[in-house]
């Protein structure tokens, strides 16, 4: 670590003795004991695995399960090997899109656009008002969409299925629009994402319309709260340590470094369910047929065999071996476009912030029956300075 290097303590870790002791903690969700994996290799091990602790588990994968807030299994990321290998082809030429110069220009216009509103504002509340906004601008770029569309997609509020309903099913707001975006492509197809997928083919035939749900359903809901709360946690950081934009400017190549940081230790998914399709043993606890267990990313980013002080924020930790994407064959198709977001926006508050300061936080506090972890914030209001 550069001497000079800025150093914070991170949040607490509800998982920090549990996995020193024995690699395991018992999670209850939604009345079910599901044992979470806690350290990072056996982490890594496990979502290699796929015949062991599968996702071909429809509404399951997702803790807590997500049967009430949709009616289709989400693509390509509730399917195992081959199948998960073919439906990701299909999706993947888009998700490469952030490695683009054009789609790169546009988010660096974007925050430049989002900073300078920023600017002329006493106060901003970032949650709602700069990461929400950019997370959904951006995707219409990742998309292929009109930014208009980004109107209608900060509606439905942070997280759709939970601040999306209106009044029937969580989520319906989003399968309506969705519904209507496929039978627009199909009529009239473009060059946009639901134009993309109602041509697609799936082993010599066309996806069906469940299938086409089924991926779009993920690319709204997947990459939305996650990449939100990771800009707000990220400009709160940089508020609560006012050297750290300073170590930034002095050495831009650090800002990638940052980046990487920043997701190991806001590690914005928690964990992620698997299911055991026969009886399994995971770490002396034995998970019926049918049982789920997580694969618990953000205990695996606090690992001490593995990360030298791993409750320390560190913006030039090198190397950094973390799973915030996850791992395997399911690693998250979205870390590019979350990782261009973010370098971008580093890259303009180096480039043009002098100071945020912060006049109110709420925190954000994941409350389970048996454990409390705080990542990110339900609002943050600060005041930006420019250079």
């Amino acid at each position: 670590m550069n001497p000079s290097s800025p150093t914070s303590p991170a949040s607490p870790d509800p998982f920090q003795n549990a996995r020193q002791e024995t690699g395991l903690f018992l999670g209850e969700f939604q009345g079910e004991e599901v044992p979470m994996i806690l350290r990072l290799d056996d982490v890594r091990r496990a979502a290699k695995d796929w015949k062991t602790y599968s996702s071909d588990a429809p509404f399951r994968v997702p803790i807590p399960s997500e049967e009430d807030v949709r009616s289709m299994r989400q693509l390509p990321v509730e399917t195992d090997p081959p199948e998960h290998t073919e439906y990701r082809e299909i999706v993947e030429p888009f998700f490469q899109r952030p490695k683009d110069p054009a789609m790169i220009a546009q988010v660096e216009a974007l925050v430049d656009r989002l900073l300078t509103d920023a600017f002329q504002r006493d106060s901003l509340e970032v949650v709602r008002e700069f990461a929400l906004p950019l997370q959904s601008v951006a995707l219409t770029y990742l998309l292929n969409m009109p930014e208009s569309e980004a109107t209608l997609w900060i509606s439905w509020g942070i997280h759709v299925f939970r601040d999306g309903g209106d009044g029937q099913k969580k989520g319906a707001a989003l399968e309506r629009y969705l519904n209507q975006q496929f039978d627009r492509a199909e009529a009239n197809p473009g060059d946009d994402f639901f134009s993309a997928l109602s041509q697609a083919t799936y082993r010599g035939r066309r996806l069906t319309r469940e299938e086409l749900l089924g991926f779009a359903n993920l690319a709204f809901a997947g990459g939305r709260d996650t990449i939100i709360h990771t800009v707000s946690s990220v400009l709160g950081y940089l508020g609560s340590n006012p050297r750290a934009l300073e170590f930034l400017r002095e050495d831009p190549r650090r800002i990638a470094l940052a980046g990487e940081e920043f997701f190991r230790v806001i590690s914005p998914l928690t964990h992620i369910g698997r299911v055991c399709p026969v009886p399994t043993e995971v770490h002396g606890h034995t998970v019926p047929a049918g049982g789920r267990v997580s694969l618990c990313w953000a205990s695996a980013n606090r690992d001490e065999e593995t990360f030298d002080a791993p409750e320390e924020t560190r913006l030039d930790r090198k190397p950094n071996p973390h799973v915030a994407f996850g791992s395997g064959a399911h690693f998250c198709l979205g870390a590019a476009h979350a990782r261009l977001i973010l370098r971008t926006l580093l890259q303009k508050c180096t480039e043009r912030v002098a100071q945020i300061s912060i006049l109110n936080a709420v925190e954000r506090v994941e409350e389970e029956t048996r454990y409390r972890r705080t990542a990110a914030y339900e609002s943050l209001t600060v005041r930006l300075l420019p250079r």
